[in-house]
């Protein structure tokens, strides 16, 4: 099944929902970052909810021993992301459940950022719930954003610490709903339980959507394909270097090598000589005396 998100809404206009599958997206994450599983499972959640989400970055901060998480998504729900420490070692719960809360940890926050075309981008953040990343994400929309949601996600890792399933929903009640329809979404998604067997059988995002929105009419509003996607370039970190302190680029010069540059989205390695540094300093300085 090929990953991607659905988007619907309920015949009363009452409901809006969405639904991903991100089998190999999650999996290109994993082999990117060699990821164990419980940095699988974090990372994958939070690749997700901000592919949900769309054209944001979203951060997790919780002070756990995985370190912050960083998720940045596209219009398309394209995303890239990374943690800050993908080595830790196998945590569970209990037999078979990685415990992500614990590894996020709870004393943090998850800040969303958006460029809304102001000047300043939109920043919100909210105190962690559970680290469980899809109790934090209703937390946000609930607190910052005053949508009431139901969020899940899932990431199914096997025993050779590939990913075998990644999915989840985001529900979000529109205003006007009244408490019936608040009843019947709450019934839906208790019925429906954890998403993650269902992804190991096969479930579709539009099956994710009908079974958590059992008690209405769904209309279906369009699907669009998604994957990992970096957009690195050596233009980019060109223009990085430029814009640090003259002071910093001249002690990166020095260095007889040059410097190599590694994205923290993808790993790529960008090399910048000797010469070229000492370059970008003289424009970084020139600069300086026009201002």
């Amino acid at each position: 099944m090929s990953d991607k998100i659905v988007r619907a809404i309920t015949s009363d206009g009452a409901v809006m929902a969405s639904a991903i599958t991100a089998r190999d997206l999650v999996e290109q994450a994993r082999q990117l970052h060699t990821t164990l599983p419980t940095a699988t499972a974090a990372l994958g959640r939070s690749l997700m909810a901000a592919s949900l989400m769309g054209n944001l970055t979203l951060q997790i901060r919780g002070g756990g021993p995985l370190g912050g998480i960083t998720c940045v998504s596209d219009a398309g729900g394209n995303v890239r992301g990374y943690v800050q420490n993908p080595h830790l070692h196998l945590m569970e719960k209990y037999q078979g459940k990685l415990d992500v809360g614990t590894a996020v940890g709870t004393d943090g926050t998850l800040t969303v950022i958006k460029d809304l075309g102001l000047k300043e981008p939109y920043v919100g953040s909210v105190p962690l719930v559970s680290g469980e990343i899809a109790e934090d994400v209703t937390a946000y929309f609930a607190v910052s954003e005053q949508f009431p949601t139901a969020c899940a996600l899932g990431v199914l890792v096997e025993r050779d610490q590939s990913v075998a399933a990644a999915g989840g929903y985001l529900i979000q009640l529109l205003p006007g709903a009244d408490d019936d329809t608040i009843d019947r979404v709450e019934a839906g998604v208790r019925a429906l339980g954890n998403v993650t067997p269902h992804l190991q059988k096969g479930m579709t995002p539009e099956e994710l959507i009908s079974a958590a929105l059992s008690g209405f009419q769904v209309e279906f509003l369009d699907e669009s394909p998604v994957e990992y996607r970096c957009n690195c370039s050596r233009d980019r970190y060109q223009r990085a270097l430029l814009s640090l302190p003259a002071d910093d680029l001249e002690e990166m010069s020095r260095e007889p090598k040059g410097a190599e540059l590694k994205c923290q989205f993808c790993g790529k390695p960008y090399r910048f000589s000797q010469g070229e540094l000492r370059g970008l300093l003289a424009a970084r300085r020139q600069a300086e005396r026009g201002q």
